[in-house]
Parts: structure tokens; C-alpha cells; sequence
């Protein structure tokens, strides 16, 4: 019956830019497709199909190899598009250590990803900084914003820390917006300068990719040690059941400190990478819906699954470019693609580790 009223639901959605046939023949469509769908899926549970092993090592040194000749197959478009789909991967994967790891409910993140593309953007331009040496002191910086949010939030828990990490996400957009004489309000600071390596500037887009995609190897490595580490399975402890980690004997505030500095560290990487990139920021660029939008990444991919976070991030930067020749029907698109994620794979597309 849910099933029936989803599909039911979906036509209706699509009346206004279909019209009520085109409705009606959708909903004819999907109740077909589904209905073969179970033909199929029954079919092959009768027959005994040999296993296809799966080596988690090939498949990952696939993909790296995959990821190093793309730049070479695309055109700068789409180059740039997965640059973009490299930065949102790293600030994913520290939304993940604060959500996916230790299960606190963080709405502010796109905060984190501000401070660090400004300080980036403010030390390069007003300081004269190169981009390594801005780096150096943005992420430390980002890091100890984290740190002084953790001590009003952490003494909360569910909902209510939900609340507390959106508005410090309001309050450092508002700030952005409005001190002039430092942020340059809504103008924004532009002629951010790209990094330079060994006297060679990284200005192509073809170049800047390969440097996002070796931090997001690092980030990605880093994470998935730390995950399996002893601070890693007290993060898991406590979003499993905080009260019993801190019968166990695991200092459970300590632990929160930690993932959210460590969470926001990666965030300010992925702002000082934004910066440079774009060579322009605006508070624009660090609204609550970007907190929401990277939150929904971890939760397609699967909360607490480095691999899912990947996939997840990928998706839902590069879906909506391919859709970008069905402009009234991508953010539908992208709208029933979540709701049947949490009706069929609630876990995501990788279930947590």
C-alpha cells in the first residue's frame, strides 16, 4: 500500500509539468516497471547464480587509475565539475566524522567551509600569503573554531544540538555578510591568488584537479585510518549509545571535542581549496543549504562508510550536471531519488562499517 501511494504521490508531483495524461501514463509506467521488477527479482531468486568475488584493493586502485586519466578523456567543463566534486568529497567526509562516526546532529557545517575559504581568501590577499603558507595557519584556525563550538554545544544532545549548530551556521554567515571592513560584506573578497608548487602555478584546470584529487586521497586515508583506530571505534561507541560508552569508561565530552575539531580541520581544507579554486568568495557560497546539501550526501552514500561518503558526493554533484538539459525536472529528480533511498536502502548506498 505505501508502495502504491509513493507512486501515486510521484504522479501527482509531476502533473504540473506533464499535465494530468502525462501523470496518469507515469503512473501507469512506474506501477509496469515495478511490477516487472518483482517478476525478475522473484525469478532470479530461483535460480543460483555464481558468486562474483570482489576484491576491495582492485577496485579501489581501479578507480584511483580511473580518476588520474579522466582529465585526459573530458573537457574542461566537466573537469571543472569533478574539481568541484573533490572539494565537496573532503568536506563530506568531515561532515561524516561529526555525524557519520560520533552521531551528533551537526546543521552548521557550511560555517567550518566559510571560515576556512576566508581565511584562505583573506590571508593571500590582504597578507600576501602563498597558498601553502595561508593553509598552514587556515587550517589550525578552522580547527579552533570547531574546538570553541563543541564547549556551548556538546552539553546538549538530539534536536537541541541541531539547533545550536544552525544558528552559529546563521551567525557566521551574518558575519561574513555584514563586517565590511574585514569580509567586504556581500561583495566578497575576489583575485584570490592559485597556489603555486615548486615555482610552477597551478592555474589549469587539468593541474588544479590532480591537486584536489591527492588531498582527497589524503583525506580519505586519514579518515578511514582514524575510523579504525581506538578514537575511531569511541566515536562509533557513542553514536551507538553514549550512555553505555560512558559506563565503559570512555570519556565521551573529550571524544566530541575531538570530532569536531577534526571534522572542521577537513572542512577548512575543503574551503581554502574552494577559494583558490574559484579565486572568489561571498557568504552566498555558505548558506544553511549547503550544511543540508553535504548532510544529504553522507546519508545517500551511508552514514559512518568512507566509500559511500565518496559515492554519495559524487552523485549529487554530478547528477544534477547531467540533468542540467532537463532543468524543470532535475531537483524533482533528485527529490524522488532521496525518497526512495530512505524507503528502499535507509542505510545508504554502502551500509556503515
Amino acid at each position: 500500500m505505501k508502495k502504491i501511494l509513493f507512486m501515486l504521490w510521484l504522479s501527482l508531483l509531476s502533473m504540473p509539468f506533464m499535465g494530468i495524461k502525462g501523470g496518469a501514463y507515469l503512473f501507469l509506467g512506474i506501477c509496469a516497471s515495478y511490477g516487472l521488477y518483482i517478476f525478475l527479482a522473484n525469478t532470479f531468486d530461483r535460480i543460483k547464480l555464481p558468486a562474483v568475488p570482489f576484491n576491495a584493493k582492485i577496485a579501489t586502485t581501479a578507480a584511483i587509475i580511473s580518476a588520474l586519466i579522466l582529465p585526459f578523456l573530458m573537457k574542461d567543463y566537466y573537469t571543472d565539475i569533478a574539481i568541484l566534486a573533490g572539494i565537496y568529497i573532503i568536506l563530506a567526509l568531515g561532515v561524516n566524522i561529526v555525524i557519520g562516526f560520533s552521531g551528533l546532529l551537526h546543521l552548521g557545517f557550511a560555517a567550518f567551509y566559510g571560515i576556512g575559504a576566508y581565511s584562505n581568501a583573506l590571508l593571500t590577499t590582504s597578507l600576501g600569503l602563498d597558498f601553502w603558507s595561508a593553509l598552514v595557519l587556515t587550517l589550525p584556525l578552522t580547527s579552533l573554531a570547531g574546538f570553541l563550538l563543541a564547549f556551548p554545544s556538546l552539553r546538549l544532545r538530539g534536536d537541541y544540538l541541531a539547533i545550536v549548530t544552525l544558528g552559529f551556521g546563521e551567525i557566521i554567515r551574518l558575519v561574513l555578510n555584514n563586517w565590511d571592513s574585514v569580509t567586504r560584506g556581500p561583495n566578497g573578497i575576489s583575485n584570490i591568488p592559485s597556489p603555486v608548487l615548486l615555482g610552477f602555478e597551478i592555474g589549469r584546470l587539468t593541474h588544479y584537479y590532480y591537486l584536489v584529487f591527492g588531498f582527497v586521497l589524503i583525506a580519505a586515508f586519514v579518515v578511514k585510518r582514524v575510523q579504525r583506530s581506538r578514537t575511531g571505534r569511541a566515536w562509533l561507541a557513542i553514536r551507538e549509545d553514549e550512555t553505555a560508552a560512558e559506563s565503559m569508561g570512555i570519556n565521551t565530552r573529550k571524544y566530541k571535542y575531538m570530532a569536531l575539531t577534526f571534522g572542521a580541520f577537513w572542512a577548512g581544507l575543503a574551503g581554502a581549496l574552494f577559494a583558490s579554486k574559484m579565486h572568489f568568495v561571498s557568504p552566498e557560497s555558505f548558506t544553511f543549504m549547503e550544511s543540508v546539501f553535504v548532510v544529504c550526501m553522507i546519508i545517500l552514500g551511508g552514514l559512518g562508510s568512507v566509500p559511500g561518503v565518496i559515492l554519495g558526493s559524487l552523485i549529487l554533484v554530478l547528477l544534477p550536471e547531467l540533468l542540467r538539459d532537463f532543468q524543470l525536472y532535475r531537483m524533482l529528480a533528485l527529490g524522488v531519488g532521496l525518497v526512495l533511498m530512505m524507503i528502499f536502502r535507509p542505510d545508504g548506498l554502502i551500509k556503515k562499517s
